[in-house]
């Protein structure tokens, strides 16, 4: 596969666990995003009641997709929150310094550590972009640790460009594409 391939997401389904849930075995996958409880969590939050506020903006919904390769296999997971705009929190002072307005989707994903140099992390990031379900957003965020050069890269090819000029009060930097 390479950096131009396109890729189909599905919803993630329970019958595409087996295929996701090695990715979190990886050691580099669990420092990142934790073990095999992320993908599990991504159910409850997408059949969860919302219209609650999240650091300053209110939580529409939620995603999450399975990216499928060509053949059919399972190459990445995808997913997050959609919000009403997006803010940037303080949490030590517990209160937004900045505030982006146009609904915005904050998104977290996984490629296949098999697959990993491939250019699936930024066509996902695409399919993501061009996602029938998310026609409403005006803005994608992505939140990225400062050391994840790998993960940077992939944003960066995406399009995403940085919205922080540096790392927040959680050690976080956040990229940003507009549509």
């Amino acid at each position: 596969m390479t950096a131009s391939a396109t890729l189909r997401l599905v919803p993630l389904e329970p019958e595409l666990l087996p295929s996701v849930l090695p990715w979190f075995d990886h050691p580099e996958v669990q420092r990142r995003l934790g073990g095999r409880a992320w993908p599990q969590r991504e159910f409850a939050l997408r059949t969860a009641a919302r219209d609650e506020e999240f650091r300053g903006a209110r939580v529409l919904r939620a995603h999450s997709w399975v990216a499928l390769a060509d053949d059919g296999a399972a190459v990445a997971q995808i997913g997050g929150d959609v919000y009403d705009r997006w803010t940037v929190w303080d949490p030590a002072a517990e209160r937004v310094t900045a505030t982006y307005e146009g609904r915005a989707m904050g998104a977290a994903y996984v490629v296949d550590p098999d697959r990993w140099d491939q250019g699936i992390g930024s066509a996902t990031l695409r399919a993501l972009l061009g996602a029938d379900e998310l026609a409403d957003v005006a803005q994608f965020v992505l939140g990225i640790e400062p050391d994840n050069a790998a993960s940077l890269g992939v944003a960066r090819a995406a399009g995403f460009e940085p919205l922080t000029e540096g790392p927040d009060a959680e050690g976080m930097l956040y990229l940003r594409r507009l549509r």
